[in-house]
């Protein structure tokens, strides 16, 4: 029996389109011709068809259904296929448990996965941009430390006062900001002793994740806030056996910030 290219096409469920792709990278060897010039298709060129067909809708690329040649059942193949798409559906389904967080709790899309649970912790903008940033940045230990202390925190006046700080602010009110701040940020180390050296465990190294902290520290706050900053962790320093932190953060509520290469 013969058929001609549409009605191959038909039977093996492809696209005169794919047909004639599929001789051209020689995944189908050309038929023989009737005596009018049309081609015409056999058993094996069918066979053939719904081989390329399968392998192509279980997700083999047309590179490698030609690299498998005509073996019966590419073994190692499949096998390398099948742990592909294991990989693929575990991180869609990381996504999807992330996508339902973000829809039920109207979160911004680019709030890091552990700070998801500290919606309520009212992160103003450059906080929660720092702490992305932060996330980036340092070990699984330190970002499990932000967020735990994130979800214990709530917003006060004093974080207000930072916040609004213009970039001339006089001498004295850097300095009474900064010692107000002293005590909330003691009583964050003492709870989260974790956050004293967050980049200790930094995947790219601590030099990098410091370096890249202070940056993102200099685009987000003026010169007085970065000031404060300095202030405080000095004055934390000078504290009683006070070991000075190479970061801490400071969202809302937290009465500190990261002090990063400043």
């Amino acid at each position: 029996m013969a058929w001609s290219t549409r009605e191959i096409a038909e039977l093996a469920g492809v696209s005169l389109r794919a047909v004639r792709q599929y001789h051209e990278v020689g995944l189908l060897a050309e038929p023989g011709r009737r005596g009018n010039g049309y081609k015409q298709y056999g058993v094996e060129h069918l066979v053939r068809l719904v081989r390329i067909k399968r392998l192509a809708d279980l997700g083999f690329s047309l590179p490698q259904i030609a690299a498998m040649g005509e073996r019966d059942h590419p073994h190692e193949a499949l096998r390398a296929l099948d742990a592909e798409l294991a990989a693929t559906i575990e991180r869609l389904q990381r996504a999807r448990a992330e996508l339902g967080v973000i829809l039920r709790q109207s979160l911004p899309a680019d709030l890091p996965p552990e700070l998801a649970p500290t919606a309520g912790a009212e992160l103003s903008e450059a906080n929660q941009a720092l702490f992305t940033v932060i996330t980036r940045v340092v070990g699984p230990a330190p970002r499990r430390a932000y967020a735990d202390m994130l979800r214990q925190q709530s917003g006060d006046a004093l974080d207000e006062q930072f916040d609004a700080l213009p970039a001339d602010a006089g001498e004295q009110l850097r300095q009474d900001i900064a010692e107000r701040m002293l005590p909330g940020l003691r009583e964050i180390f003492e709870e989260h002793p974790g956050l004293r050296a967050p980049q200790a465990d930094a995947p790219r190294g601590e030099e990098y994740a410091m370096e890249t902290v202070g940056r993102a520290l200099r685009d987000l706050y003026n010169p007085a806030q970065l000031d404060v900053l300095r202030r405080v962790h000095a004055l934390l320093a000078e504290g009683a056996g006070a070991e000075k932190p190479t970061g801490s953060p400071r969202p809302a509520g937290a009465r500190s910030r990261p002090a990063g290469d400043l």
